[in-house]
């Protein structure tokens, strides 16, 4: 399979187009991360939406009362985010941020990538799990939505395969589901939902 067609510069998405229309937005928090935090009994807590985008899913968490960081290389991304935060009147840390060479300062309880992971080049995805897992807190939770091998093409993200998860992530992935990337796509493609331990 070739190397998948990326996205265009994450800036000028968000200075020049409509984001409501961009494939990855979701206005409400992802099922998948919802029925995740029930069941791991989580209503509390520092929470990093890592690559946040459009910032739906730090937005939906800030509502329901988490410490709430968002993240995110995109500065304009990040300006989208901010106003919204301010619009809806809730609390949102917002920063830009490169997780490959990141300033965040853990811990973190929850981690949720919906959107970062799968669009990092192959030989950058060790560095990415060693980043991430440093920043979570002992018995946290890493939340990674990927596109799945059982999506077809090759437009979009890299494809990920259950075991591609736990060559990265190892025994720390306790629960790895076939599930959709909800967004503005019709159908939704399909995607994987990985809990992963810290």
């Amino acid at each position: 399979m070739t190397q998948p067609r990326m996205f265009p510069v994450w800036d000028e998405l968000y200075r020049t187009g409509a984001v409501e229309s961009l494939p990855w937005y979701w206005p409400a928090i992802d099922p998948d991360l919802d029925s995740a935090l029930v069941q791991h009994g989580i209503k509390s807590g520092r929470v990093l939406d890592l690559g946040t985008g459009p910032g739906t899913q730090a937005l939906a968490l800030a509502e329901r009362g988490f410490d709430v960081t968002a993240s995110d290389l995109s500065a304009a991304a990040i300006a989208y985010v901010e106003r919204q935060a301010t619009a809806r009147g809730v609390r949102v840390n917002v920063v830009v941020d490169d997780i490959l060479a990141t300033k965040l300062k853990g811990p973190f309880d929850v981690i949720f990538d919906r959107g970062c992971f799968h669009v990092l080049p192959p030989e950058r995805r060790d560095e990415y799990a060693r980043t991430v897992l440093g920043l979570l807190s002992p018995n946290g939770w890493l939340f990674l939505k990927t596109f799945s091998h059982l999506q077809p093409g090759e437009q979009g993200p890299y494809r990920f395969k259950p075991e591609d998860i736990r060559r990265y992530f190892g025994p720390r992935a306790k629960d790895i589901r076939d599930t959709v990337y909800h967004g503005t796509l019709d159908p939704f493609p399909k995607a994987l939902f990985s809990s992963i331990l810290g």
